[in-house]
């Protein structure tokens, strides 16, 4: 008698003909054609970040194919070729109008690896992710695919140095010196700044989401810090992630059993204690809504949760750049990412029962790949760590009714006095305006000056640039003259960014938020002890009333769309003009700007609550 899967192939020659035509031409068996499929995926782009990419895929295709059969210890699969996602190069493009896609970048990678999961059919996949968006598109998408799945971050680049005085150097400090006089020594710098290939080697957010993606359970935690051309990346973690691929089919481990709401804490926690990226704002909300939360903002963690584990719980363990000194690889040559994870959780600030892609709980990875001590150098203790409090704080206030303003606080170099700063604005309608007049009249900027970018979010530029290229700009001025400049935007920022730079501030300018509404010679104040941005003349109802009278009229006059907001003159950009959701929801493209969640979960509580370090009788609000 036929079994069924003959009889399959005989009544549907059409659908089998090219399953067969691939499993020859990619030497596997055509009697797998109708097993569950596997396969490997990557990105490639337009810069360093992506160079490895490929041969890692290679490998473990490679791999991958060696255990596929009908033997004993083979796995019962079909092979499917590698397939790749295209992506946006944030770092040559910071400063100019490409840089709107960035962020798109994120769901567009989202989008062509949903179209392959799910038209493929895709019963385990392996991902290979570079840069800085690409990683969390990827993410998002096994998420809603919901089938087994597991990542591994290409790997960081090797810092750069200086041949004349031996300085590391990195992609930050080729930004920093587009200032300096001399055009020989710009580009001096740029020649040596980003040697070989890998994504970003700081504490960026590339470096930032990886950390993220391993402690959430998506990445085995020794495969994030490794350099891009370190050779585990092609002799042994390819064996390794197959083998973890295979576990987690034959016990149908999914994404969405390793990413709920603790893991998404745990990984939020280290974010600050790592002093990461500002994106990590942007990114987690949007991987907590493929995850099947509707809101992470109120059903992970709220905002003054993260800002009293940043502020009097979880400090900076690493010393690490923009803010300090070392790489993404130096973290790995004194243990890697899971000793970092090791201290947090021998003091009590994770939960280490979480589930992960290895098919153990986090707490027993980090056993089982017996993760060193700190060294004390680039990785500190929390008992005496490289700053006292966490990286990353989100303000309110009425220039940010959403509580989404980010600031960056590990890479605060000055200017908070009593944790305030009180600073005059001087408004740029748009990033180009603030580049030319850092170009043009680089002294006309003043001690305590805050500069306000505005028409840069979501919806107004479009697309939500980041701004490394300003941001590093005026980092140089303030250490050469010796004075303190703020930046707010409703853009966002590098990982790469330092000095008081506040981002995220919403509602934006295109949608009439509050800091469309500031005029030239404002006051600004940002007070931390409060966690609020202000402008006090906006305070005033008669003069809030009389400026948002003629921003409606300026709006109304042109068809509906602020004059100052940039073109979308594609239909990428058109998109993202009209259906880009806030800041606090991830800046992610959705139609009708409603947060689509694919299978809500209710909200879990575990009961898992980080010890506090200095107010125990607090953790009762949580």
């Amino acid at each position: 008698m036929r079994n069924s899967k003959t009889v399959l192939i005989d009544r549907h020659p059409g659908r089998s003909t090219q399953t067969i035509g691939l499993a020859r031409e990619l030497g596997t068996d055509p009697d797998l054609i109708h097993e569950p499929s596997v396969g490997v995926v990557g990105t490639k782009g337009d810069s360093q970040c992506y160079l490895g990419v490929a041969a890692k895929v290679d490998a473990i295709h490679a791999c991958l194919k060696g255990r596929i059969g009908k033997g004993a210890d083979q796995l019962r699969l079909r092979l499917v070729q590698p397939e790749f996602t295209i992506a946006t190069s944030d770092g040559i493009r910071n400063g100019t109008r490409e840089m709107r896609y960035s962020l798109i970048g994120r769901e567009v990678t989202h989008d062509a690896l949903c179209e392959h999961l799910e038209a493929t059919g895709l019963a385990g996949t392996i991902a290979v992710v570079a840069c800085d968006k690409p990683p969390v598109g990827t993410l998002a998408a096994l998420l809603e695919h919901n089938q087994p799945a597991i990542i591994m971050s290409d790997g960081p680049i090797h810092p750069g140095h200086d041949p004349n005085t031996g300085e590391a150097l990195d992609i930050v400090s080729a930004y920093q010196v587009a200032g300096h006089p001399d055009p020989e020594y710009r580009h001096h710098i740029a020649c040596h700044a980003c040697p070989g290939f890998g994504s970003c080697g700081g504490m960026f957010t590339y470096n930032t989401m990886q950390t993220f993606i391993g402690v959430v359970g998506m990445q085995p935690l020794h495969m994030v810090a490794p350099a891009s051309d370190d050779r585990r990346r092609l002799d042994q973690f390819p064996a390794e992630l197959v083998g973890h691929l295979a576990a987690m089919i034959e016990a149908d481990l999914k994404p969405r059993d390793i990413v709920v709401r603790d893991s998404l804490r745990n990984a939020m926690i280290v974010a600050m204690a790592i002093g990461g990226s500002t994106n990590v704002t942007l990114h987690a909300p949007e991987i907590a809504r493929a995850a099947g939360y509707g809101d992470f903002w109120k059903d992970v963690m709220t905002p003054e949760e993260f800002n009293h584990l940043s502020q009097h719980v979880v400090p900076v363990l690493t010393d690490a750049r923009p803010y300090g000194k070392y790489s993404m690889v130096d973290i790995d040559e004194v243990g890697g990412v899971q000793v970092i994870v090791r201290e947090l959780l021998d003091a009590g600030l994770l939960n280490g029962d979480v589930m992960t892609c290895t098919g153990e709980t986090l707490a027993a990875q980090v056993a089982r790949l017996e993760a060193k001590g700190v060294d004390g150098r680039v990785i500190h203790p929390v008992a005496k760590p490289y700053k006292p409090t966490g990286g990353l704080r989100v303000l309110g206030g009425n220039l940010s009714p959403d509580f989404s303003a980010i600031l960056k606080l590990a890479g605060v170099e000055g200017g908070l006095a009593n944790n305030t700063f009180i600073g005059k604005a001087r408004v740029f309608e748009g990033e180009r305006g603030l580049l030319t007049a850092l170009d043009e009249e680089p002294g006309s900027f003043q001690d305590n000056d805050m500069v306000i970018v505005r028409y840069e979010g979501p919806s107004g530029a479009p697309g939500m640039p980041e701004m490394l290229d300003p941001t590093s700009r005026i980092t140089t001025l303030c250490r050469e003259r010796g004075i303190v400049i703020g930046l707010m935007t409703d853009a966002r920022f590098s990982g790469g960014s330092v000095g008081l730079v506040i981002g995220h501030v919403g509602p934006e300018a295109a949608l009439g938020g509050p800091i469309a509404f500031i005029e030239n010679g404002d006051e600004i104040v940002v007070d931390l002890n409060v966690n609020e941005l202000n402008c006090p003349a906006i305070a005033d109802p008669d003069t809030l009333a009389k400026r948002k009278a003629a921003w409606d009229k300026a709006v109304a006059d042109n068809g509906g769309i602020h004059p100052n907001c940039g073109i979308a003159d594609t239909r990428l950009l058109h998109r993202a003009r009209h259906t880009a959701v806030p800041a606090t929801r991830g800046g992610g493209l959705h139609p009708n700007r409603e947060v689509w969640v694919r299978e809500p979960r209710a909200a879990e509580r575990s009961g898992f609550v980080p010890k506090n370090r200095h107010r125990p009788q607090a953790n009762k609000a949580f």
